[in-house]
């Protein structure tokens, strides 16, 4: 790790150290909500009195949720790029860190802040940043670094690396090194393999997409019987993937390949690291890093952070009753979005594919929509989602997608929306990859020609003829 950005995490812990009373305001997403628990219990281990204000975006509205009282201000997953808000609501660089991985704003007030990016570090999430600011806070806060784990992979840090690298996985060995994550290096690359039945897991993978398999839980299920190898438990339970002793994920595996072969498609996809949690349950989503990061996630969406946050902190009762009710609803919802912006179909444009979805979803769930559609729609364009915002009918809120292949051809997401929000008088911001944005609802199609300019522009100044 750089002088430069362990002097930032030394320097956050310390201003903590120094504050008896402290507000931690996060997003409410899962990278938001693991980052605020690693904050909450290391500054509760501290004996500094915290409570957690959580919102969906940072913009004046929301503003009025933060103190303006003699605590320290955490803001964590958010905050770097609305520094200018800060300032606006009368808040002083002394009471204010910022615990971010967003692209930062320039701002006359020097708000102390702990960001990735600043030092090259483009994978990895808030809940990483958080953990190192606990663990140098306490060593013994190195039990958090499975909180850290599950934002990176959250915030799909792992996505299209099939891993964690970097600081990322660095953090992933700590807990490895702790003993409560299981790092499985070439397991398989599939949602679901602490939960499901190994044919409803193969069924709902299409990245890669297995002819036969993929969309097809009868199909893998024939593939299965085929391979002679035990699926249901004695007491006639299917097995979930994880439960399948080694010689049997290699015989599944084998097939798998020589399926992919077949078709003539690439076979690396069919791979990626996995994070595992031996000290939690077996067959419950909490056992797996990207299944927890999906419960964090449907908690936040529906409104409920704070059950998630629960969760997080261990409580494995009535919030877990709660949030895994949430879960299972979250999925429902998800795939009647996925169903219908496949078959209601998207505008295509030269350079981006959309959709208004209207009041039909809530806002908080589309951009899931549209990173799942991706794969399914025409992955070598953007796809933006257009849907009303549940509380300013006047407002759309914007959620756009992408993968490696494009950011690789110079797309940036972040860039566009934030060029095109602004104007039309509305505000973007997020990632490479994923970005958001909120605009007034009489501009959407002017807007999306705006993106579309954008994104050609883009690529006509990084690519040459073969792009």
């Amino acid at each position: 790790m750089e002088m430069g950005f362990s002097g930032d995490v030394r320097r956050a812990a310390e201003t903590i150290r120094a504050f008896d009373e402290a507000t931690i305001i996060s997003h409410i997403d899962a990278d938001g909500i693991s980052s605020e628990a690693i904050l909450a219990q290391a500054l509760a281990r501290e004996g500094i009195t915290a409570r957690s204000v959580f919102v969906r975006q940072l913009e004046p509205m929301a503003m009025r949720h933060v103190p303006t009282d003699s605590t320290l201000k955490i803001f964590v997953d958010l905050g770097a790029g609305q520094q200018n808000l800060l300032e606006e609501h009368g808040l002083d660089a002394g009471e204010v860190l910022i615990v971010d991985h967003h692209v930062s704003q320039p701002c006359d007030m020097p708000y102390p802040q702990v960001n990735c990016l600043d030092y090259g570090h483009q994978k990895l999430s808030a809940a990483g940043i958080a953990y190192l600011i606990a663990k140098e806070m306490d060593r013994s806060n190195i039990d958090l670094a499975k909180l850290a784990v599950v934002g990176n992979v959250g915030d799909m840090m792992a996505r299209e690396t099939r891993g964690l690298t970097g600081l990322a996985r660095e953090i992933a060995m700590e807990g490895v090194a702790y003993g409560n994550i299981i790092v499985r290096e070439r397991d398989l690359n599939c949602y679901g393999t602490s939960t499901r039945p190994v044919q409803v897991c193969l069924a709902y993978s299409d990245d890669p997409y297995i002819p036969g398999i993929s969309n097809s839980t009868a199909g893998a299920l024939r593939f299965l019987q085929k391979l002679d190898v035990a699926l249901r438990a004695d007491g006639g339970r299917w097995y979930v993937w994880e439960e399948l002793p080694m010689e049997e994920k290699r015989t599944i595996i084998s097939a798998l390949v020589q399926q992919l072969v077949a078709h003539g498609k690439e076979t690396d996809r069919l791979f990626a690291e996995t994070y595992l949690f031996p000290d939690e349950m077996e067959r419950t989503p909490l056992r797996n890093a990207s299944e927890y990061a999906t419960l964090l996630n449907a908690c936040g969406r529906w409104a409920k952070p704070r059950i998630g946050s629960s969760v997080c902190r261990g409580d494995r009762g009535t919030s877990y009753q709660e949030a895994e009710y949430m879960l299972r609803h979250h999925r429902t919802i998800i795939r009647e979005l996925l169903q219908y912006i496949l078959e209601t179909g998207v505008t295509e444009l030269s350079h981006l594919q959309y959709i208004c979805t209207g009041d039909r979803f809530p806002d908080t769930i589309i951009g899931i929509g549209a990173g799942m559609a991706l794969s399914k729609l025409n992955w070598q364009k953007p796809i933006m989602i257009l849907g009303d915002v549940t509380d300013d009918p006047e407002i759309a809120k914007v959620s756009m997608r992408t993968n490696e292949w494009a950011l690789r051809r110079g797309i940036d997401l972040q860039q566009a929306l934030m060029v095109a929000a602004e104007e039309v008088g509305g505000a973007g911001g997020g990632h490479r990859i994923a970005a958001g944005a909120y605009i007034p609802k009489t501009v959407m199609e002017e807007f999306a020609d705006r993106v579309n300019s954008v994104l050609e522009q883009q690529l006509a100044e990084t690519c040459q003829d073969d792009c």
